[in-house]
């Protein structure tokens, strides 16, 4: 049996496989706040599973943003311990089912999120 294909979701995997390599950053930040906010509302669930399968998904793209990073350039020396850091904030999260700890990692997405935007806006005034 054939599964039917989310719409939503290839909309989704082609903005990804498509974007200029700028805005990729922006696009995993946008997603991985997405399903620490997804984590988060399973938690007030205790749904358990759906929790740690959202965590995970943070994760492993906090993990995508770190292999992305261009070590010649001065700030990603940073951004790696940054991420580094929301990496392992999130792993105590999920082994804590602590929300606190999401919530400070939503909130330093976000706030890169906000800075990536701006220097979008900077390099490609609109």
């Amino acid at each position: 049996m054939m599964a039917v294909n989310n719409p939503y979701q290839s909309y989704e995997n082609n903005q990804v496989l498509f974007a200029k390599k700028e805005e990729l950053p922006l696009l995993l930040y946008t997603g991985a706040i997405k399903f620490i906010l997804q984590a988060r509302m399973a938690m007030e669930k205790k749904d358990w599973e759906r929790t740690n399968d959202r965590i995970i998904r943070a994760q492993k793209i906090v993990s995508e943003l770190m292999v992305t990073l261009d070590m010649d350039i001065e700030v990603s020396k940073s951004l790696i311990l940054l991420y580094d850091y929301m990496k392992q904030r999130l792993i105590e999260a999920n082994t804590k089912k602590d929300e606190q700890l999401l919530g400070e990692v939503q909130n330093m997405l976000t706030e890169l999120q906000e800075t990536w935007k701006e220097a979008m806006k900077i390099v490609r005034p609109t």
